[in-house]
Order: C-alpha cells, then sequence, then structure tokens
C-alpha cells in the first residue's frame, strides 16, 4: 500500500502598523520526508526435499543447494524412476548404509555389487568444510580416481559413531594431513555434533557430502542392523523407492 504524506503548510501573519506596512515572509514548507526504505532480506533457499521409502521405514533427504552438480544429478535421477526397487547391496554397522548400484536390481542372492554405474561420467568432486559426515549425511560413493570424483549413482548414508573430544582432534589431523589443506579445522557446532550423535569424520573432504536425513534417522539403524552375508550384503533384500516431494 503507497503511503501518502499529508503535508501542512503554514503562512505567517501579516504585521501592520497605521504608518507603515512591514514586509511578511511565509513560513517555508516542510520538507517531505521519504518513506525509509524496507530492509534487503537474503534470499529463502529451498532445498530440494526427497521421501526415500523402505521396508524398515521411510527417510526424508534433504539435498544442497551449496552442491549443485550432485543435487541435479540426483534429482534427474530419482524423478526418472532410476532408484525404485534398486538395493542397499552394502550394509555397515557402526559405518554406513550403501545403495544405488543399478545392476541391483535384478541381482541373484550371490552376485557381487558396487561395481555398477548410470549412464554418464563421474561427478566432479564439491567438497565443503560446512558439510561433513555426521550420522545421516548422504554422501556419493567413489572409486580410487586420482580427482575424487563421485559415482554418478551409487551413494552411502552415514551411521557412524559419537566420538569424544580427544579422538575427535586426532581426526581433525588426518583430515589436515589426507586433504592436503593444513587451514582445514571442525567448528564448535560440528564438534558438537559429532559428540552427541556421532558420525565417520575419518571421511571428511574426500568423499562429498551433498546432503542429510532430517527425517527418519532410525530407519539407518535398522537397516545397519540387518543381517549380513559376503560383502556386507543383506542377506534379505532391502529395496528402496524415492519420489520428489518439492
Amino acid at each position: 500500500m503507497k503511503r501518502f504524506l499529508l503535508l501542512f503548510i503554514v503562512f505567517g501573519s501579516l504585521a501592520s502598523s497605521a504608518q507603515t506596512k512591514k514586509p511578511t515572509t511565509p513560513a517555508k514548507k516542510p520538507t517531505a520526508t521519504k518513506p525509509a526504505p524496507k530492509p534487503k532480506t537474503a534470499p529463502v533457499s529451498k532445498e530440494r526435499l526427497v521421501e526415500l521409502t523402505t521396508d524398515f521405514g521411510t527417510m526424508v533427504l534433504k539435498l544442497y543447494d551449496s552442491t549443485p552438480l550432485h543435487r541435479d544429478n540426483f534429482i534427474k535421477l530419482v524423478q526418472s524412476g532410476f532408484y525404485d526397487s534398486l538395493l542397499f547391496h552394502r550394509v555397515i554397522s557402526g559405518f554406513m548404509i550403501q545403495g544405488g548400484d543399478p545392476t541391483s536390481k535384478y541381482a541373484d542372492s550371490t552376485a557381487m555389487l558396487g561395481g555398477g554405474s548410470a549412464p554418464g561420467e563421474r561427478i566432479p568432486a564439491e567438497f565443503k568444510p560446512q558439510f561433513f559426515h555426521k550420522k545421516g549425511a548422504l554422501a556419493a560413493a567413489r572409486d580410487g580416481n586420482p580427482a575424487k570424483a563421485s559415482s554418478n549413482c551409487q551413494f552411502y548414508i552415514v551411521q557412524g559413531n559419537k566420538l569424544p573430544a580427544d579422538q575427535l582432534a586426532q581426526q581433525e589431523q588426518s583430515v589436515k594431513a589426507n586433504s592436503g589443506n593444513p587451514n582445514f579445522k571442525y567448528s564448535a557446532a560440528q564438534k558438537e555434533v559429532y559428540e552427541r550423535i556421532g558420525g565417520t569424520p575419518f571421511l571428511d573432504q574426500n568423499y562429498t557430502v551433498f546432503g542429510e536425513v532430517i527425517s527418519g534417522l532410525d530407519v539407518i539403524d535398522k537397516i545397519a542392523a540387518v543381517q549380513k552375508g559376503q560383502a556386507d550384503r543383506p542377506l534379505k533384500d532391502v529395496r528402496m523407492k524415492m519420489r520428489m516431494l518439492n
């Protein structure tokens, strides 16, 4: 709604005498005050959400805007139905649950999984110091390529363990050495999260974290606890289905 200012103009009265008429000066119009500019607000980030459904429950994943290559690739695959009926083919309690290999959909129970990929190239690494391997972190699997580029479809979700401050300090030194970044340092908030809910800090700055579980952390624990066979594959298939929520 426009704001209208009502300006009052006041004129001085005429002073006169019987013999001489003195000149009078009209009062100055008050200067109009411009409305104060509205404060600029930062654009609201609308990070994309994915629903991941399993027989053990449903998780909601938030994809980070700051890792756009991984975000967009993951969205493309989810929207195409790529992940539907694929397996969590590698599950290690206290570490992570891994899935997304397209060869797992119709795989025999004795098949070795983990080598499949989607059409296209690897995804370039997008390491960000603010994104770390806390419990529930969504990260991209990769092979041993020197550029540390990610698989274009396989991912893992961190379970991990809680870490006391002294162990985390040791991990911080390892991350500095392995990442080639001598200035790497965990923030106070990151340290608190690792101590309170846990994670896998030894993977930080080596694998791209591009999202996190914001609902359904207990589902990770349930899947991580299943019985496993050869190559950490669950004895009973754990299938997934995904859809975009926004």
